[in-house]
């Protein structure tokens, strides 16, 4: 059984996405300014990043649209592009190495991403969310 207990606690490590110094850093800064927005905030939460990521409204194209639209409830999966039919290679940074190494990309991806979607800029707390969510999602 202890065997079974450290194989378990094992591969539970080697699942684990550990974000580079350069998105430590982002994130701290994200969390930083969620704290300015709202003096409430206490740390980025995975259900809100979720929800953020399933809930579907009217996007800039005025049609109902999700995160999911494009990048899949599986984010492990390509994705596809509904406006442009191009291929979005795996949000997963376990099924994609190059997802969330570079805080230029991240910072780029999340702005476009929430304009398409929510059609504004995400509040800092929502960003820090989002990755939250995807950075762990399993």
């Amino acid at each position: 059984m202890k065997i079974l207990i450290a194989l378990f606690f094992l591969f539970t490590l080697s699942q684990a996405v550990v974000l580079n110094s350069q998105m430590q850093g982002y994130m701290k800064a994200l969390e930083k300014q969620a704290k300015i927005e709202n003096p409430s905030f206490e740390s980025f939460d995975y259900k809100r990043g979720e929800n953020l990521f399933i809930s579907e409204h009217i996007g800039k194209k005025g049609k109902l649209i999700s995160c999911v639209s494009c990048h899949t409830d599986n984010l492990s999966k390509k994705g596809m592009n509904k406006r442009t039919n191009k291929v979005i290679e795996p949000l997963s940074p376990l099924a994609n190495v190059e997802r969330f190494t570079n805080v230029k990309d991240v910072k780029k991806w999340l702005r476009r991403n929430f304009k398409d979607v929510y059609q504004r800029e995400g509040t800092a707390q929502e960003k820090g969310d989002v990755v939250t969510y995807i950075i762990n999602k399993k």
